[in-house]
């Protein structure tokens, strides 16, 4: 199915940092296949575009990007396709702590970026 595959390497390019690959892949899922849960794909693409944006030092465009996908997430609480979305919202919310406490994008702590897992 590609709505399955197309997932999948979303999840692959955004784990190697590649945040605008990882949002390509989940935007065609979004833009062109009917799903129940397209406010969850908005969130994954929200999501990986603030960590694009922290690569080119938009720090207005992460934090608001964040926000919006934190709204999003929640939603999909606790799990949702394999995803643990509690620890992925832990570590959104993380990152935009970070952003907030600093007037710039360099001090980002790529560490905390999450692992996206599917459980079974």
């Amino acid at each position: 199915m590609i709505e399955e595959k197309l997932f999948l390497k979303g999840i692959a390019s955004f784990n190697k940092k590649q945040f605008y690959d990882a949002h390509e892949h989940w935007e065609e899922i979004w833009s062109e296949i009917t799903i129940p849960d397209d406010l969850f794909f908005q969130g994954l693409i929200q999501m990986s575009v603030a960590y694009f944006h922290i690569t080119n030092h938009n720090l207005k465009g992460a934090k608001s990007l964040f926000t919006k996908s934190i709204n999003k997430l929640e939603q999909y609480t606790p799990f949702h396709r394999g995803l643990d979305i509690q620890l992925i919202l832990l570590k959104i919310k993380k990152s935009l702590d970070i952003l907030n406490k600093n007037s710039s994008t360099d001090n980002f702590i790529w560490d905390i970026v999450p692992i996206l897992k599917i459980n079974d």
